[in-house]
């Protein structure tokens, strides 16, 4: 089977079973061998788990070997909602044909991404019909508060983590996230990493392999 986006795939060691999926979704101007890096360690701890890193469905502006989920070369609110619901739609597209490929429902399904893929990961994670296993945030923001609270459609439990340090998206945004998730009672944990820029570091990675270990095992039960 085809998917919709370019994607990297990691499958489990050793033709393990896959019982599990991963999709981790990159930055702006990034692409899915980018954030595959961090399924370097994960795989080693999580046996029947396939990995999916997809490319963003659109050339970056202002990074042509990049990829991007939506245009940020415009400063207008209205215009990047726009085109961050049409990557939603994609996105979903591509979530439902690895659904089919790989005979899995949501539960077994795990959403992240790292800054604008962090942004895309939250606004699919929520407003499918279905809950996910869990959505893991890297750095990332809320799109739209007002569009996205209109939409919502599923409580997925969340970790959120971002760097006090950020200098492309401002840990402020980090807060404003952990406040709405709060306010809508959806369970969600945070972590500000102390001294941290825009970037996944070890910290990082650690605190989400966790959480993804921790959630695996409980949708079994």
């Amino acid at each position: 089977m085809t998917f919709c986006l370019d994607t990297v795939i990691i499958n489990p060691e050793n033709d393990q079973p896959i019982e599990n999926a991963v999709i981790l979704l990159h930055g702006y101007g990034g692409d899915g061998k980018d954030i595959s890096l961090l399924t370097l360690n994960w795989k080693r701890f999580l046996k029947n788990t396939v990995f999916l890193c997809p490319n963003g469905h659109e050339k970056c502006e202002i990074n042509p070997i990049g990829f991007q989920w939506f245009d940020l070369s415009k400063n207008d609110d209205a215009y990047i909602l726009e085109k961050s619901i049409q990557a939603e739609k994609i996105i979903m597209k591509f979530v439902e044909e690895v659904k089919i490929k790989y005979q899995l429902s949501n539960k077994n399904i795990i959403i992240g991404g790292f800054s604008q893929g962090c942004m895309m990961s939250l606004n699919v994670g929520v407003t499918s019909k279905e809950k996910f296993n869990c959505i893991i945030g890297f750095s990332g923001k809320i799109i739209n508060i007002n569009n996205l609270e209109k939409r919502i459609q599923n409580k997925t439990k969340i970790l959120l983590i971002h760097g006090d340090q950020d200098e492309i998206v401002s840990s402020n945004f980090f807060l404003e996230a952990k406040d709405f998730f709060e306010r809508n009672k959806f369970d969600v944990e945070t972590k500000l990493i102390k001294d941290c820029g825009h970037n996944i570091p070890i910290e990082a990675s650690s605190l989400a392999l966790s959480y993804l270990k921790k959630n695996i095992q409980s949708s079994k039960l």
